[in-house]
């Protein structure tokens, strides 16, 4: 079942606005896509915010120790491990 609300238009600028409830859950700074249809007025949807890339270039070089793995130390030993240490009653 739908909800329905009011929206006032008003003046801004030389534009105009649609000023929407805050009970709808939209944030300060959302974007809206808004589509004119056929005679049945109009339909606003957000649009999906792109994902965030993670900007590395402040740390870049702040860990000269840091650098890729080799394939040889990519390796490693997989020693047995005492697992009745860990659980009194296990049985190998």
């Amino acid at each position: 079942m739908s909800e329905e609300y009011r929206a006032k238009v008003f003046k801004s600028g030389n534009s105009v606005a649609l000023r929407l409830p805050k009970a709808l859950g939209l944030k300060d700074g959302d974007e809206m896509m808004i589509v004119r249809e056929d005679r049945a007025g109009f339909k606003v949807e957000p649009i999906e915010a792109p994902r965030r890339k993670i900007d590395l270039t402040g740390i870049w070089g702040s860990m000269p120790e840091a650098r890729p793995f080799t394939p040889e130390e990519r390796e490693f030993d997989d020693p047995p491990r005492d697992w009745h240490l860990l659980d009194p009653d296990y049985k190998p």
